[in-house]
């Protein structure tokens, strides 16, 4: 019997949100893993982590790190991704960045394993993970690009505070016991922890996430727009969001207007949705069944409802897509693409 090959592991920013869903995923994946080596900031280091019951010592992550590491996983923030990544790369491993340090260079290749696994041998050390709100709905707009084409797309989303972080998280919690006892909300982490103005969080919606650029739109906005793009591979997708944050943990809720090139048959495009890879869809509008954040939070799938014709453009169609932003939206993602190296060696 072929003995299983092991690879060694570093992932970078363990102790945040999404480090520890890389944790848990490569174990619920059981991914080959030899030795793991699990990094964080100076200030992180000494904590202690779980993987296959054993308890690991957090390192601080620095370029020796990574002698002898196959893949490293990072998620500790852009500017760590830009001082170590190249450094993880001059040692021999493979980088999957979950940061946008790297997305938009054009000798990195943007992936979800769903809709562009092809790019991922194009690689030169490092390979980027989309923005989580861009991953869920490019697995949902995959089939229908393939077999209609995309004209338009006008898209918002209803994003979850674990979208930035264990901060917000922790926020949200805070506020929401603040605002029932009758105590100030006290916000200092949303929309943007580095500004000077803050908003409540608890019973509120924020139509801002990250900062705003010269156009109006907001940072996280425009990912939206060039990330598409670039997976798809074709520029002329005219995109139009707005993004805003909502008090829920987990679990990022998108409402999907699609123009697409040519007619489509509404009966075909839930078929084919249904088939996809990475899709589940809950569309029984009897049983009042559609995606919830709540329901999706911990599924690695991406589900999608609410199908149906636009009432007035011939080429239009609506979709609700939702997905744990954590997982598909990050850790999962960055998971699936070691698992289609590992395959494809």
């Amino acid at each position: 019997m072929e003995r299983k090959k092991l690879y060694n592991v570093a992932v970078v920013g363990v102790t945040g949100a999404v480090g520890q869903k890389m944790l848990e995923t490569l174990e619920k994946r059981n991914f080959p893993v030899g030795e793991l080596r699990p990094l964080a900031s100076a200030r992180s280091a000494g904590q202690r982590v779980n993987f296959k019951g054993n308890t690991y010592t957090v390192q601080e992550a620095t370029p020796e790190s990574f002698e002898g590491i196959d893949f490293a996983l990072f998620s500790a923030g852009g500017s760590i991704s830009e001082k170590l990544a190249p450094a993880a790369v001059e040692r021999g491993a493979v980088v999957i960045d979950n940061t946008s340090a790297f997305r938009m260079l054009p000798e990195v290749p943007l992936v979800v394993p769903e809709v562009n696994a092809h790019t991922i041998s194009q690689h030169s050390g490092i390979i980027a993970n989309p923005n989580c709100s861009t991953i869920q709905m490019v697995v949902a707009l995959k089939p229908i690009y393939d077999a209609y084409g995309i004209d338009r797309i006008v898209v918002s989303t209803y994003q979850a505070v674990s979208g930035s972080g264990q901060a917000a998280i922790d926020e949200l919690r805070e506020q929401t016991r603040a605002v029932l006892n009758g105590e100030p909300a006290n916000p200092q982490i949303l929309p943007v922890k580095s500004l000077p103005k803050h908003h409540q969080i608890a019973f509120n919606a924020i139509p801002q996430i990250d900062v705003f650029e010269e156009n109006g739109f907001s940072r996280e906005e425009m990912k939206m727009v060039n990330e598409t793009r670039k997976i798809f591979a074709d520029d002329s997708i005219q995109i139009t969001p707005t993004c805003v944050r909502i008090p829920v943990f987990f679990g990022h809720s998108e409402a999907v207007y699609v123009e697409t090139r040519k007619p489509f048959d509404l009966a075909e495009v839930r078929s084919l949705l249904e088939s996809a890879p990475g899709v589940k869809v809950v569309d029984d509008l009897e049983e009042q069944a559609y995606p919830l954040a709540t329901e999706a939070a911990g599924q690695y799938d991406t589900f999608v409802g609410r199908i149906r014709r636009d009432l007035f453009h011939p080429r239009g169609l609506n979709l609700w897509i939702v997905s744990d932003n954590v997982l598909k939206g990050a850790a999962l993602n960055a998971v699936q693409i070691a698992e289609h190296m590992v395959k494809s060696k």
